[in-house]
């Protein structure tokens, strides 16, 4: 009831509705003109034939013509008298069965309509909805969280201030409120008070007004932000963001660290308690060509192989597979032995390299910031000179000519980063280097999911983009201490042993056979048993703690939870 009241209160109170409505009232004053002046002719035709009717039976008659019903009870002698009823009757059709339909249709009915349908979203969540997540903007980041929020059965409400995008993703079956996000009212109506995180991942001056907004309401709601500007981070702190995230930063220091040149070091993603999640590409450490059993890295460096990046493609590996020069390794192991790591392979490092990185864009620099940390020599290419007047390390000129790339060292280079903002530009300067230079390592930028696919085709060894990277340290944020999202589909989680589980050992248990889960430490209070032996039992008060995709992670929980 009272959303059929608040439908027909916007409705009445719309100024197109009420200009409609004065239209199609007069329209109603003019059609009772022209039936009482018909009535009134009627009479004066009537009494000219010599008959009288009453002022009644005058519309009666009226009517009946105009409506073409025609009933025949009362008609006309003369001629002049069946003349004027012709042209009551053609003005009838006129009037009534052609011009008050489309009368009321486009003045009242129509707008009823689209009244109703800008009502489709809702205007509030229920009242009794609590640890959810509101979400301020609707974009590929969040669409990516979205779904991963869905896969591990978060709440969520996205808030829209365009009526058309709200109607369009309450169709889309996706949890939606229309309300400005600068309106206190706007959060409010969804629970921000008993919400677990509000995202705003919009511009900087709009997720500035939003944490303001937000915080003024809520002192303990968590608050995380996008950033396009280094400047925006510390307004946005003081707005009342809890963390800002800048997006290009990330996926620039995401791309070098895939880059295993200079002064190397394997790079953590996460980590529990002590055992921390790290990356390492095996290109120059003396791996490549050797399998995992014959690398010997967990007897040198106590570190465990817990799973294998090959062209963006994900497995768990096994002591027979064999590790390639494009291979990325996903290691387990405490700070010491992530240390070992790279004590041991990294220092195979060879004394001259190069990176090039095409585009000086956001993305672009902050590569370079970091190659520059890691004492790595890199190049950079950019055609517009305006954008790099302070930059080092730059060569002007399009990257598709092949005098820039010999002139930024690409026949010497160990590496080149695609970083420009168009993926079809990306593609082809995919393409182009890998004919090229068939044995350099590439990593490309991607801006849309589609194009993943395609950039491995062309010769990309790792593709990434603010997509994955964006919603995956957003959800990393959510579950401190429970799941670590490391790429796209791949995560480390914990859970309590189940019964199924307790007083067998990991081999007996053969958790990795049947579900694709491989245990990666064993916690039991504040002692953890990193990289655990097969023969280890499973105790009634540990933690397991495991890595795998999330199809892997539904079987296990489906399995032994």
């Amino acid at each position: 009831m009272k959303y059929i009241v608040s439908q027909i209160s916007f409705f009445l109170t719309s100024s197109s509705t009420r200009r409609n409505t004065r239209l199609l009232f007069k329209f109603v004053l003019m059609l009772f003109f022209i039936v009482s002046l018909f009535s009134f002719l009627f009479h004066i035709i009537m009494l000219y034939e010599g008959r009288e009717f009453s002022i009644i039976t005058g519309f009666y008659w009226t009517l009946t013509v105009m409506s073409t019903l025609g009933f025949g009870d009362i008609t006309f002698a003369s001629d002049l008298g069946k003349t004027f009823s012709i042209f009551v009757l053609l003005s009838g059709i006129f009037f009534l069965l052609i011009l008050l339909p489309f009368t009321f249709i486009q003045f009242f009915y129509a707008p009823f309509l689209q009244s109703r349908q800008q009502f489709r979203a809702p205007r509030e969540l229920n009242k009794n909805v609590s640890g959810h997540i509101i979400i301020t903007n609707y974009d590929s980041v969040t669409s990516s969280f979205i779904n991963k929020l869905k896969e591990y059965d978060y709440k969520y409400v996205v808030l829209s201030s365009d009526v058309q995008q709200a109607n369009e993703l309450f169709d889309s079956e996706i949890s939606v409120v229309y309300g400005d996000v600068d309106d206190p009212k706007t959060y409010i109506a969804v629970n921000v008070e008993k919400s677990a995180m509000v995202v705003a991942t919009g511009n900087d001056r709009t997720n500035s007004n939003i944490a303001f907004t937000v915080r003024e309401i809520c002192s303990k709601v968590m608050i995380v932000t996008f950033a396009k500007s280094r400047d925006a981070v510390d307004i946005l702190k003081l707005a009342g963001s809890d963390f800002v995230l800048q997006l290009d930063k990330m996926l620039g220091a995401a791309l070098s660290r895939r880059v295993s040149i200079g002064k190397g070091r394997a790079n953590p993603v996460g980590n529990f308690d002590k055992l921390i999640i790290a990356e390492s590409p095996v290109i120059d450490t003396g791996l490549a060509g050797k399998t995992l059993r014959k690398s010997m890295i967990r007897q040198h460096t106590g570190v465990n192989v817990i799973g294998i990046w090959e062209r963006g493609s994900f497995s768990l590996p096994n002591p027979d597979t064999m590790i390639l020069k494009s291979t990325v390794l996903v290691l387990a192991g405490t700070k010491k032995q992530i240390a070992s790591f790279d004590k041991h392979f990294h220092s195979l490092k060879k004394e001259s390299t190069l990176v090039i990185i095409i585009g000086a864009g956001t993305v672009g620099l902050a590569a370079a910031k970091q190659f520059k940390e890691r004492e790595i020599d890199y190049r950079i290419i950019e055609r517009d000179p305006e954008k790099v007047k302070n930059v080092s390390n730059i060569i002007i000129g399009d990257a598709s000519d092949i005098n820039v790339l010999e002139k930024a060292g690409i026949k010497a280079a160990d590496a080149c980063l695609i970083t420009t903002n168009d993926d079809d530009t990306n593609v082809y300067l995919t393409i182009y280097c890998r004919r090229l230079r068939p044995d350099i390592q590439i990593l490309t930028r991607a801006n849309l999911e589609k194009n993943f696919s395609t950039l491995y085709r062309a010769g990309s060894d790792m593709v990434m983009s603010y997509t994955n990277i964006g919603a995956d340290a957003i959800f990393n944020l959510l579950n401190k201490g429970n799941i670590i999202l490391i790429a796209e589909g791949l995560q480390v989680f914990s859970v309590l042993a189940p019964e199924t589980l307790k007083g067998k050992c990991l081999s007996e248990s053969d958790i990795r056979s049947q579900t694709g889960c491989s245990v990666i430490a064993i916690k039991n209070n504040s002692d953890v048993n990193l990289n655990p032996m097969p023969e280890t039992l499973i105790n009634k008060a540990d933690e397991i703690i495991l890595i795998g995709t999330s199809d892997s992670q539904k079987i296990f929980m489906e399995k032994f939870v």
